[in-house]
């Protein structure tokens, strides 16, 4: 790749000559454009099951199905902003969902 000697533009090919685009600077010969390309591995990405995505605290309150005393927990907005949020519960031996109103 060569540049104008007069304003530093890229040459580009005209007609006849190489020539500048902006000050009509006109070079003998022909420009040589290099290229190159470095092409690299993609990585392997990491699969992640939605099992694992799903990461809740564990505390203590009693599964009403079995009786285990370690269940999940997360609240949701499932009413109007000025009312309190839903708790959800979920048992780590049974998986029984149930829910808490405030």
């Amino acid at each position: 790749m060569e540049f104008c000697p007069k304003c530093g533009a890229v040459l580009i090919q005209k007609r006849k000559n190489d020539g500048c685009p902006r000050c009509n600077y006109s070079a003998k010969g022909k420009v040589k454009l290099k290229t190159s390309e470095k092409i690299e591995e993609k990585k392997k990405l990491a699969v992640i099951s939605e099992k694992d995505l799903q990461v809740f605290p564990i505390i203590t309150e009693v599964c009403k199905k079995c009786g285990n005393d370690k269940v999940y927990f997360w609240t949701v907005q499932t009413r109007a902003g000025d009312e309190a949020e839903t708790k959800f519960f979920k048992c780590t031996k049974c998986e029984h969902t149930w829910r808490e109103y405030r």
